[in-house]
């Protein structure tokens, strides 16, 4: 069963529907994240719907983007498909467009964000300081420059609010980690990351940052979440980027920076007392345009939607829990 909400928002039904909430057999507990709305299946399986709800500045913006549950969610099993042969993840299956089952893990209360790239939160910390949760950045770099090896500067995973920088010895000596576990996270985090820059690069882009979430079944280490997708991650088109670095034109970036940059223009960044803009029919219209400009050109293949009413994503649900 599912517990029925309005339809549409936008009258563009059934591609542009608000997911409704489910209720399935043996649903343990249901929680609702800023963006993915999260199922726990007994003690071990989790159902995880990518809806489509944005966010920025750690608020949900009033609007949601037609398709970009969709858009993500599939971005995300692409990728996880594409480096299962660097470390064991989560995903059993995606069974409709903006669904997917997998492996509850035990989440460590780190995020692993690796930066290629001076960009970002980095850039801004390098303007005042030149250290960045423990970790030295070489002097005489400019915004956007490459570091000379991807670094790693680790946030905590905050329940509510903001997350917070951590260093690695803040993290073994508060018990988020035994030493073992951060070499493996570490190493894990790396090799993922390389492989992220090989996939961009056959793209034409570069990977700049991401960010990546483990958990652990037993005493096995898991990849979770989303990997690589333009909520986690920051591209640059490489066609062009030295020369824009060298001349000190702005990057041309390939994720929802624009989104940001949109609520900056309009004197919002999530502060106390700031008002979230108005979000126009055609704006929202844009927005979903671009997240799916940004799946075809990471996944390097033509973005079909697909229309699925609550009832069939409902039953597709079913049926692939069935099966497991």
């Amino acid at each position: 069963m599912f517990i029925q909400k309005k339809d549409c928002f936008t009258g563009f039904c059934p591609l542009f529907c608000k997911m409704n909430q489910f209720v399935f057999p043996n649903q343990t507990s249901f929680y609702k994240g800023k963006v993915r709305d999260v199922y726990t299946m007994g003690n071990s399986i989790l159902v995880m719907v990518a809806s489509n709800r944005i966010s920025a500045f750690d608020v949900i913006l009033p609007s949601e983007i037609p398709l970009k549950g969709q858009v993500l969610n599939q971005i995300a099993a692409w990728m996880l498909d594409a480096t299962k042969d660097i470390c064991p993840n989560w995903l059993i299956a995606s069974p409709a467009p903006a669904v997917s089952i997998g492996k509850k893990c035990t989440p460590f209360a780190i995020e692993m964000v690796v930066r290629g790239n001076l960009v970002g939160h980095a850039w801004r910390t390098y303007q005042n300081q030149s250290v960045l949760c423990g970790v030295e950045m070489p002097a005489g770099l400019k915004e956007n420059d490459f570091f000379p090896h991807p670094i790693i500067t680790p946030s905590t995973k905050a329940h509510e609010g903001h997350d917070e920088d951590i260093t690695a010895e803040e993290i073994l000596s508060r018990g988020l980690a035994t030493p073992e576990e951060w070499d493996t996270l570490c190493n894990y985090s790396l090799a993922l990351f390389a492989r992220g820059c090989s996939i961009a690069a056959s793209r034409g882009l570069i990977l700049a940052d991401t960010k990546y979430e483990f958990g652990k079944i037993d005493s096995e280490i898991y990849l979770m979440d989303e990997i690589h997708t333009p909520d986690s991650s920051r591209y640059f088109y490489a066609d062009g980027f030295e020369q824009r670095q060298a001349s000190g034109e702005r990057q041309l970036q390939l994720s929802k920076e624009f989104v940001r940059e949109w609520l900056i223009a309009n004197n919002f960044m999530g502060k106390e007392g700031q008002i979230v803009p108005e979000m126009s029919s055609e704006w929202i219209e844009t927005i979903s345009k671009r997240y799916i400009n940004l799946y075809e050109k990471l996944i390097g293949e033509t973005f079909e939607p697909q229309s699925l009413t609550n009832e069939e994503t409902y039953s597709a649900i079913i049926n692939a829990l069935n099966q497991l």
